[in-house]
C-alpha cells in the first residue's frame, strides 16, 4: 500500500511594499482563482464550459473562500483552459 504524502504549505513571504493598490488586488484575485481552479479540477470539473459561475461560487463556499466576482470566475475558467480543459 502506498503511504499518504504529507504536503506542507509553503512559507508566505511578505508582499513588496510601495506598489499600486491595483497590483495587490490583481495578485490576490489570481491566488483566489488558482485555489478555486485547483478545487474544481480535484472535484472532476475538467472543462471550462462546465465551470459556471454558480458552480465556482458553490465551490468557494465549500472551500471557505469569499464569494468570487464575475472577473474572478472568468479567471478560474482561464486557468482550467490553460490546464488543458
Amino acid at each position: 500500500m502506498a503511504a499518504a504524502a504529507i504536503i506542507s504549505m509553503p512559507k508566505k513571504k511578505p508582499l513588496p511594499a510601495g506598489l499600486p493598490r491595483e497590483w495587490y488586488e490583481n495578485h490576490n484575485r489570481r491566488l483566489k482563482a488558482m485555489r478555486l481552479a485547483i478545487s474544481l479540477l480535484d472535484s472532476g470539473t475538467y472543462e471550462a464550459k462546465r465551470a459556471t459561475n454558480r458552480k465556482i461560487r458553490t465551490m468557494a463556499v465549500r472551500v471557505g473562500i469569499h464569494r468570487p466576482s464575475n472577473v474572478t470566475c472568468r479567471m478560474v475558467r482561464a486557468f482550467i483552459v490553460a490546464n488543458g480543459g
